[in-house]
């Protein structure tokens, strides 16, 4: 196969991982909604056991199939370490923000990260930051900011915590992304990397849960009500499904294909998250867009397209390229 089409083959691959993730992604916003109005888990005692039980559930899995990636060299763990510490920031504000926006407005707003990852990415990884791309991130955020209100004032006045979580929580899975295109590039298998961040960022929020006693929004007041003040095990089968399934294969399929895509690239491919959240809030809490909501969903579904057209004009124009000549040869 010539370089050439295995590099579209590759490119086509990790859209195909990203779509994916974004639609299993989808449904995490809906699961953390129905826990927070149904029984009244605080935000980060909800994430801490989210991040907890992913690696109950990934930990034996790995351990029976892929043993190998269960051994991490000692120069990756500092690596590791911080990208779990950033994952667990991320965790806690987005449940936070899913509490206080609501699923549809939450999912929209994490995506301001498409802008903060195709910057940092530019700056940090060298990632190619041209037209299209920079298109892509303005329709985005002109979307995120028609979906969330933001450009209303009286938004902020009423809504300040919730918007500033939705923001930060943008900001930091802009973050995860390009550390886990750093991780890749290390040559960190991507379920390894999944297993080891979400095992640090479940150590981190245990950690707040037990000093804050409620001084961080959404933490424990107490260290009782880590267990959940006791509900009924329907909430606890609903939490472990939301671990276990959309949280395993959302998050392993992004860091998955963030080993074929820039983390920019990823990021903004996986910013089709929101328009399934929204029809599924619809669905089951009768969460409704409004007509300007709807056409911010429409600017971030269309900022997409235009990067999978843009990534592929560029890629066809690299191939069609002819190589510099060789410098001449002297003569003897």
């Amino acid at each position: 196969m010539r370089a050439g089409a295995a590099d579209r083959t590759l490119l086509t691959r990790g859209y195909s991982i990203a779509l994916a993730a974004a639609a299993i992604l989808s449904t995490t916003a809906i699961f953390i909604r129905h826990l927070t109005q149904t029984y009244g888990i605080p935000a980060l005692v909800l994430a801490f056991w989210r991040d907890g039980f992913v690696c109950i559930t990934l930990l034996p899995v790995l351990a029976a199939v892929r043993p190998d990636l269960l051994r991490v060299e000692r120069r990756h763990l500092r690596h590791l370490g911080l990208y779990g510490l950033l994952l667990a920031t991320f965790n806690a504000t987005w449940t936070l923000s899913v509490a206080l926006n609501g699923a549809a407005v939450a999912t929209v707003l994490v995506y301001c990260s498409a802008a903060f990852t195709a910057l940092l990415g530019r700056w940090l990884l060298a990632e190619r930051l041209g037209w299209g791309k920079v298109a892509a991130v303005g329709l985005s955020l002109g979307g995120c900011a028609l979906v969330s209100g933001a450009l209303d004032p009286a938004a902020w006045r009423a809504n300040l915590l919730g918007i500033s979580s939705g923001i930060l929580s943008g900001l930091c899975y802009a973050g995860y992304s390009l550390m886990g295109r750093a991780a890749s590039r290390r040559g960190l298998n991507p379920w390894t990397t999944v297993l080891a961040a979400f095992g640090f960022a479940s150590a981190f929020l245990l950690a707040v849960n037990l000093i804050s006693r409620g001084a961080v929004p959404g933490a424990a007041s107490r260290p009782g009500d880590l267990r959940w003040r006791g509900h009924a095990w329907p909430g606890w089968l609903v939490l472990f499904v939301l671990a276990a399934g959309p949280t395993v294969a959302g998050f392993g399929l992004y860091n998955v294909s963030l080993s074929y895509l820039p983390s920019s690239v990823a990021n903004l491919v996986v910013s089709l998250e929101p328009v399934f959240t929204a029809a599924t809030a619809y669905a089951l809490f009768g969460e409704r867009l409004t007509s300007t909501q709807l056409a911010g969903s429409l600017l971030i579904l269309g900022a997409v397209v235009l990067l999978r057209l843009y990534e592929g004009w560029a890629e066809g124009r690299a191939i069609s390229e002819p190589a510099a000549p060789a410098d001449p040869v002297p003569a003897e």
